[in-house]
Formats: structure tokens, C-alpha cells, sequence
């Protein structure tokens, strides 16, 4: 079967991904910090409870603890630095106690510090940063699922046995050359293409990682809510290394 005939497989996961990026569009032209801060933490609780189930946590204070956080978001200037504070307080009331159990703070490493990261890109660097981000990410997932599927041969990691080195490869090198086109309106060449390049193998290696978190608890998707896609994590999963990873660089090299 062509690679052309076989797309109709795909025709939940097409029509998601549109719909996906038409939200992200009209939410891009209104761009308004609380919109934005409202999206974005309504997936990251949606995201939170995936990742729960992924890492086998049952405690539903922690969902309390998660919103809280968020609140914090749209108050405190620095976002990122949340996850820090909350850590502190964390191993503080776990030394107290004597109680408690450290995978539960699991999922405020993952995904909570994707996201809080994601957030500050928004407030530190504004849309067009944000709008970076979606280029590289959904380049690197387009091209290696394109390439992928037309020349792949080689596997690239026995973790996530689908993904080849062809379509790495390809997935990187084009959200490189499209990151560069976005990112050259903010930064100087160089800096572009450098950082288009890193931002994209992060994202490689945020798939790979969501994919070793199902493979271990032994779930295809890390839920249902996307038609073709599975979760929340299933389809942002690359954005929350690569959102790390973006606002490091801008920060570190310009």
C-alpha cells in the first residue's frame, strides 16, 4: 500500500490535528494572557490526571495541590519558578511528617514543569515565541511521521519501536529549516538555527519519554479525549521538553 492510499487510516488523527490547530489559531489572534493562562491550565489538569495514571499515583489531593499551582500562575510573575517552591515545600512537609509517599511528586516534575515552562515562554517572550514553539514541535512530528512512513528502515529506539532514525532525522531537519523561518523574525540567524535544532531534538526525546512512561504502564494512549491522537499527553508530549528546552536557550543565548 502507497503512502498516499494509506492516509485514510489516519482520517481521525488529520481532522484532530485541524481542529487542534484552528483552536490554537483563534486563540493566537485573541491573545489574551488570561485566555491563554484558562487553555492552557485546563490541559495541564486534563494532562496531570494522565500522567497519574501513567505513574500508578492515587491520591486525589494532589489535583487540590495542581489547581492551587495553577491559581499561582496568573499571580506570581515567574512561573517556572513555582515548581521549585513547590518541591521545597513538598520535601519540607514530607521531612516534618515523616509521611507520604516521593512518586507523588511524580507528576510535578511531569508534566506540571512543561507546562509552567510553557506558560512563562507566553509571559517572558510573548505569542510569537509561543507560535516558534508550535512550528517546531508540529514540524518535528509531521516530518517524522512523513519520512517515517516513506523511508524508514532503521529503528530509533526500542522504547517507541514505530519511530525510525530516517524519520528523526527528516522530522528535525525540517522543523529546523520551518523554526528557522519563525525564529529569524526574533532572534539573529545563528541563533535561529541553533536553537530551532535543540528545540527540535527535545521534542524527539519528550515523545520518546511519554512513550517509555505507557510502555511501563503498559497503555497504548495516555487516554481517550483526542480522536486519533488518545490524550492530552499523547499529543503535547514533545511541547513539554521543547518548551523547556526554548525558554533555556532565549534566556541562555540572547
Amino acid at each position: 500500500m502507497s503512502f498516499i492510499s494509506g492516509m485514510g487510516k489516519y482520517r481521525d488523527r488529520i481532522l484532530t490535528g485541524a481542529a487542534l490547530i484552528s483552536a490554537v489559531v483563534i486563540i493566537s489572534i485573541i491573545n489574551k494572557e488570561w485566555l491563554m493562562w484558562l487553555v492552557i491550565g485546563v490541559m495541564y489538569m486534563t494532562a496531570f490526571y494522565e500522567a497519574n495514571q501513567l505513574f500508578g499515583v492515587e491520591n486525589n489531593s494532589l489535583y487540590v495541590y495542581a489547581l492551587l499551582m495553577w491559581v499561582s500562575v496568573l499571580f506570581y510573575p515567574y512561573p517556572d519558578d513555582l515548581l521549585f517552591i513547590g518541591g521545597l515545600i513538598f520535601a519540607s512537609i514530607t521531612a516534618y511528617s515523616n509521611r507520604g509517599e516521593w512518586k507523588h511528586f511524580l507528576p510535578f516534575m511531569y508534566p506540571t514543569a512543561g507546562f509552567l515552562f510553557l506558560f512563562t515562554l507566553y509571559r517572558e517572550y510573548q505569542i510569537e515565541a509561543l507560535v516558534w514553539l508550535m512550528v517546531i514541535v508540529v514540524a518535528t512530528d509531521i516530518g517524522a511521521f512523513i519520512v517515517g512512513k516513506s523511508i524508514g528502515k532503521h529503528q530509533f529506539s526500542p522504547t517507541s519501536p514505530n519511530k525510525t532514525i530516517e524519520g528523526v532525522v527528516g522530522g528535525v531537519v525540517i522543523a529546523t529549516i520551518l523554526g528557522f523561518l519563525v525564529g529569524v523574525t526574533i532572534v539573529d540567524i545563528e541563533k535561529s538555527v541553533l536553537i530551532s535544532l535543540l528545540v527540535a531534538v527535545a521534542s524527539v526525546f519528550g515523545d520518546l519519554f511519554e512513550s517509555l512512561l505507557k510502555r511501563r504502564a503498559g497503555v497504548k494512549d495516555s487516554g481517550n479525549i483526542l480522536p486519533g491522537h488518545g490524550g492530552i499527553l499523547d499529543r503535547i508530549d514533545g511541547f513539554l521538553f521543547a518548551s523547556i528546552a526554548l525558554v533555556i536557550l532565549l534566556r541562555g543565548l540572547t
